[in-house]
């Protein structure tokens, strides 16, 4: 089958959008062919490590390292990253990754995740290209269970994730909260996709642990404060800003951010978004 998009404003001359958006979106917006939702796995990641390629990635200020875990017999790989001369165990964030549920991972979002960690003082760990929940979930119960085996006190554990990250996340949390642990204190939402409102059977299910935005009121009570951050310019603005609502009206303290004129993954105000989730992490997972 055959897509197109439909016409619309040019990014180059759209006041809707920031003008520095509208600056860096110009050339990407011409004659770019297939579109990359139309591109199988292995090219989507091949894509966007070509984006990414003729950018220096800053790492300094962290340490990485690595693991794999064997959960429900699959074997999965962590990132620890830390803050470089880090001092006792550090309060702990897991780290959901966005591009789509295929193409995203560790090394095109390195700098994402040193960029929170530098700005939060914790510690994260980067569960590196899993679409599937249980394990997300098993992944969690991991490192709040095994903590002290790689220098983190997971007493002080959040969740965060972009994108179909913060869908993972948001649902790590509601998992937590139904299955009694492990105690999540903190979920930051990163333009999340929390809906599943298409046609479709399956889309019609309503299950909470695909689509957060179908819980009821009472399965969203008790979870933990949440910061969301939200585009103006993204299609998943509306359902992100509708779960940060739904979630205030089952009690939960919530704060819900648009950036105005900015399109999915902030662009130019990036790190605007980032300060504000790092004094976040920094409020809810700091003693």
């Amino acid at each position: 089958m055959t897509q197109t998009a439909a016409a619309g404003p040019d990014a180059a001359s759209d006041s809707q959008i920031d003008r520095r958006v509208r600056t860096c979106r110009a050339d990407p917006d011409k004659d770019r062919s297939p579109f990359f939702w139309e591109l199988l796995p292995g090219p989507q990641v091949r894509a966007m490590a070509g984006l990414q390629a003729k950018t220096p990635v800053d790492l300094s200020g962290v340490t990485i390292a690595e693991k794999t875990i064997t959960e429900h017999g699959r074997n999965i790989k962590l990132y620890i990253v830390k803050p470089e001369k880090a001092d006792g165990a550090l309060p702990v964030f897991m780290f959901f990754h966005g591009d789509v549920w295929t193409a995203g991972n560790f090394e095109n979002h390195k700098r994402f995740v040193r960029d929170l960690v530098v700005g939060s003082g914790a510690a994260a760990v980067f569960i590196e290209s899993n679409p599937i929940p249980e394990e997300n979930y098993a992944a969690t119960a991991w490192v709040a269970s095994h903590g002290a085996e790689i220098g983190v006190d997971a007493t002080r554990l959040a969740v965060v994730g972009n994108s179909v990250g913060g869908n993972m996340a948001a649902v790590i949390a509601l998992m937590a909260k139904d299955r009694g642990g492990p105690k999540i204190s903190f979920q930051l939402l990163l333009y999340p996709a929390t809906d599943a409102n298409f046609e479709t059977a399956s889309y019609r299910a309503k299950e909470p642990h695909a689509a957060p935005l179908q819980a009821s009121i009472d399965q969203l009570r008790g979870l933990p404060p949440t910061l969301i951050q939200t585009a103006g310019n993204d299609v998943l603005r509306d359902e992100g800003e509708a779960y940060g609502r739904k979630l205030s009206e089952a009690g939960v303290e919530v704060t819900s951010t648009r950036y105005i004129g900015q399109i999915h993954d902030d662009g130019p105000s990036t790190q605007a978004a980032l300060h504000q989730a790092s004094e976040e992490l920094k409020k809810y997972l700091q003693p």
